[in-house]
C-alpha cells in the first residue's frame, strides 16, 4: 500500500537529488505494490552513468533514501497453521526520518 501521489512526488524528488549529486544519464525506479512473496523483489533501481562508480553510489543512495522518504507500507501476513495474522509495517528508516523531522521542528 502507498499514498500514491505523495510516493510519486518523493520518487521524482529522489531522481532530482541523484541528478544533482552525480553525472548520471538515466534513472529507473520501480516499487512493487500488492502481493509480493518473501522470495521476490519489491523494488528495482537502475542508474546509468559514464563511470560505474557514480552509478553504484547513486543506486546505494537511491535505495537508502527511498526507504527513508517514500511513503510505502507493507502488510506482512503470518500463517502458523492455526491462524493468520496480518501486521502493517513501515520501513525502520522511514520511522527514523519522521522522528528526526519531529525533533528538528521542535
Amino acid at each position: 500500500e502507498c499514498y500514491e501521489s505523495m510516493a510519486l512526488k518523493e520518487l521524482k524528488n529522489l531522481c532530482s537529488s541523484i541528478r544533482a549529486k552525480w553525472d548520471v544519464k538515466k534513472i529507473a525506479i520501480e516499487h512493487r505494490l500488492g502481493l509480493c512473496p518473501v522470495e521476490e523483489s519489491s523494488v528495482i533501481i537502475a542508474v546509468s552513468a559514464v563511470h560505474r562508480g557514480e552509478s553504484l553510489e547513486a543506486v546505494k543512495y537511491a535505495i537508502n533514501t527511498l526507504k527513508a522518504t517514500v511513503p510505502i507500507w507493507k502488510k506482512e501476513v503470518y500463517n502458523n497453521n492455526e491462524s493468520v495474522k496480518a501486521v502493517w509495517k513501515e520501513n525502520k528508516e522511514f520511522s527514523k526520518a519522521k522522528f528526526k523531522i519531529k525533533q528538528d521542528s521542535s
